[in-house]
């Protein structure tokens, strides 16, 4: 039995699909930091505002933790300012823990950085 045109092009073309997929990956990669650097600097470039606030929703996403592998939470609280603007802010868990929906206070963030609240009461 000898090689087939199709079996010769297979042959020939796993390569090219390896170097593709390959790419496609270290785009990806290269794709993420970038845009995770660009964020980084926003928020830098962006001013430190310190604002009244109410704590209106919380929010947890988890990602990982079937077999054998670890989970991850990323930790997330929705404010509403004064204005009636809303903005979702990514902190730590134990930040998070410390806040409940309706706590009133003093938000400090700058850009999508959360740096602290400030708890003055609750709406309940």
């Amino acid at each position: 039995m000898g090689f087939s045109p199709f079996d010769d092009f297979m042959f020939n073309a796993m390569p090219i699909f390896g170097f593709v997929i390959f790419a496609i990956v270290i785009g990806g990669f290269i794709f993420v930091i970038v845009k995770g650097i660009g964020q980084w600097s926003s928020n830098n470039g962006s001013p430190r505002l310190t604002v009244s606030a109410q704590v209106k929703t919380k929010r947890t996403n988890t990602r990982g933790g079937s077999g054998d592998s670890s989970a991850h939470t990323s930790y997330y609280v929705t404010f509403q300012v004064e204005s009636g603007d809303r903005m979702e802010l990514k902190m730590s868990g134990k930040e998070y823990g410390m806040l409940a929906d309706g706590d009133l206070g003093i938000l400090t963030f700058q850009g999508t950085r959360y740096l602290g609240f400030e708890r003055k009461g609750t709406t309940d």
